[in-house]
């Protein structure tokens, strides 16, 4: 089946924090889901991949994983909490490279076609850098041009 990062696949039905307000928030601002790790995994999608295939709802639904235990969803400090397995931090900064940067290929900008020449020019160009950068923060290679705000 997979995961499409929709619905109760993400963290669905997760309270967010009240911050001493009467109606919990909606957005993805609240301090459970600000970025953690070394590549910042921040948001309820990406929490959701987590657990889905590395955490404890992968456990629960029978496929052997990192961090059976760790519920993503329900714990997202968990990436950086100094009581739990000090490489999930790593792993989940990993994930997302592997899932979101090094698939993208997106308005003629492709990261491994990209990386081939960042490598085949001696590495002195910062376009590819860039073009990561935009990718991993915003979305897009081009942020200036792709209106992502």
């Amino acid at each position: 089946m997979g995961f499409s990062g929709n619905g109760d696949e993400a963290c669905g039905g997760v309270a967010a924090p009240l911050f001493g307000h009467p109606e919990p928030r909606t957005d993805v601002e609240g301090c459970c889901w600000w970025g953690r790790g070394v590549i910042q995994t921040s948001g309820v999608a990406n929490f959701g991949k987590l657990n889905y295939y590395l955490g404890k709802r992968a456990a629960v639904e029978g496929r052997d994983v990192l961090y059976p235990s760790v519920d993503f969803c329900k714990r997202p400090d968990s990436v950086c909490d100094p009581n739990e397995d000090g490489s999930i931090k790593w792993v989940a900064g990993f994930f997302f490279h592997l899932n979101a940067v090094q698939n993208y290929d997106n308005g003629g900008w492709n990261y491994y076609e990209e990386l081939k020449k960042y490598v085949n020019g001696g590495m002195t160009d910062t376009a590819f850098i860039n073009g990561v950068s935009g990718s991993v923060n915003r979305g897009c290679h081009n942020p200036p041009n792709c209106e992502t705000g």
